[in-house]
């Protein structure tokens, strides 16, 4: 509801009469475009109380609306400002020159940011959605993590802990996670090596601003995350694109790179590379942790979803090995739970840690709490250590299913590896199809796929099946039968 005691000021000194003041500033209202034609005011009860005049005022004020046509009052409803406006006919309504009003475009110059327009996903319009590999919600204990963010802003305790959180996030999540990562990938950490952020994406900006300068050269994977690349770009950066195969980076290209030139990061994913899902061979890592340690190269290491490994025991992050420090530890909660449960974090040295939460500080004064404290509960009593033992018997079996599928409708149209871990398969479709053609065709069956564009040199697409039952995936490869 708009704030009328302050749109509409009264002054009782003036020989004017109040119900006409009212009157008179309506309809201004009107004229402005501030109050839209065939919207609802408050009732003259309500409209007197905000006023704090009679509302016998109030009354008369809109039976001299009412007179001039401006409102009209509709029965069991209410009062609405008239569609067809007394002195605005025949000409279509349009605010006022002059008017605070925000345009298309601001008169003033700004930076503006170049990426590529995520879509948005209407539910309501698909029946089917592949997506780029999300948790499914629909397994994730969120009863029981809100039943826990009940209990917490209820204790009386609570308002302290709201209003004075650490810039790094809750100590006892911290803590949780810290312990978690260590019985997981045996990475030697403290609290004070963590920093809480909303997503593994914070974590990545926060610590690339905190490491890149205008100018820097940083080494991706071809094909590597585009967000990331876009991140590092927009800080000024200059990508240096090293191929990636069935081995995960080449680690040869970027020994050669580091003896001409040594670069000034490298960004690597070396465990369910994204988008080919692949792993750096065990040969390849130890070599990249010789290099990062011989040229003193700061590492970004992304590993957004350790935790859902199928095959064997996944191999151990490079955080996790001597690195003398140069690497930067990525992960994610996200993926653990819910894509709309935003967290995850960076690990580092403490003193980076603090400078990065000084940062994180200016972007977000504070985390999320209760959602923080609430997560170290199901860290703490075993809760989120079930689900994800859970989960990942659930989408294995999900995983199978799904290569099944592709394998058996669609031989000899598109080539797949069957990922190890993860929650996607890397697609790689015949040189015929046509994939934007391909996802058009598909939301009008009311699937919606992505159309590879994120991937510049491949025909490829990363489909994810963690998010998708039995049923699901079925009326996915129905539609894509009918359309290759």
């Amino acid at each position: 509801m708009l704030p009328y005691n302050t749109l509409i000021g009264l002054n009782k000194d003036l020989p004017t009469p109040v119900y006409q003041q009212i009157a008179n500033r309506i309809i201004q209202l009107i004229r402005d475009g501030i109050i839209k034609p065939g919207t609802f005011i408050p009732s003259s009860r309500v409209m007197a109380y905000m006023l704090s005049v009679h509302r016998k005022t109030v009354i008369a004020a809109y039976e001299d609306l009412a007179s001039q046509d401006w409102i009209e009052t509709i029965p069991r409803k209410g009062i609405l400002v008239s569609k067809n406006l007394p002195d605005l006919k025949p000409r279509s309504f349009k605010a006022v020159s002059g008017v605070a009003a925000f345009s298309a475009k601001p008169p003033f110059s700004y930076q503006k940011i170049k990426l590529p327009l995520v879509p948005v996903i209407k539910k309501k319009g698909y029946r089917f959605v592949i997506n780029d590999g999300f948790p499914d919600p629909r397994i994730a204990p969120i009863d029981t993590l809100f039943r826990q963010y009940r209990y917490f802003f209820q204790r009386p305790s609570s308002d302290g802990a709201i209003m004075h959180g650490d810039a790094a996030g809750s100590m006892n999540l911290r803590m949780a996670i810290s312990r978690f990562i260590s019985d997981t990938r045996g990475m030697n950490t403290e609290a004070g090596n963590l920093l809480l952020t909303r997503g593994a994406q914070m974590a990545i900006f926060i610590a690339a601003r905190m490491v890149l300068k205008p100018g820097a050269r940083v080494i991706v994977g071809e094909p590597s995350y585009s967000m990331a690349n876009d991140i590092f770009e927009q800080f000024g950066a200059k990508l240096i694109k090293v191929p990636v195969d069935n081995e995960g980076i080449n680690v040869e290209e970027i020994e050669r790179l580091c003896k001409k030139k040594k670069p000034d990061m490298l960004y690597i994913i070396p465990h369910h590379h994204h988008p080919t899902t692949v792993t750096l061979s065990a040969g390849r890592r130890m070599k990249l942790l010789s290099l990062i340690r011989e040229y003193k190269l700061p590492v970004i290491e992304d590993d957004y979803d350790y935790d859902f490994h199928y095959a064997r025991s996944p191999i151990l992050p490079l955080a996790s090995a001597d690195h003398s420090g140069y690497v930067i530890y990525i992960g994610s909660i996200t993926k653990c739970f819910a894509s709309s449960i935003r967290m995850g974090y960076l690990v580092s040295s403490v003193d980076f840690v603090n400078q990065a939460a000084q940062l994180r500080e200016m972007i977000d004064i504070r985390g999320d709490v209760l959602l923080e404290e609430s997560l170290a509960i199901l860290f703490n009593n075993g809760d989120m250590q079930k689900h994800l033992k859970k989960s990942v018997k659930i989408y294995q079996q999900r995983r199978d299913l799904f290569c099944d599928l592709l394998q058996k409708e669609f031989e000899g149209k598109l080539s797949f590896t069957k990922p190890s871990g993860g929650m996607s398969v890397w697609v790689e479709f015949g040189k015929k199809y046509n994939l934007k053609e391909i996802s058009q065709k598909a939301g009008i069956q009311g699937l919606y796929m992505p159309d590879g564009s994120s991937y510049n040199t491949c025909n490829a697409l990363r489909m994810g099946f963690a998010s998708l039952n039995e049923k699901e995936m079925q009326g996915v490869i129905g539609i894509l039968k009918k359309l290759l």
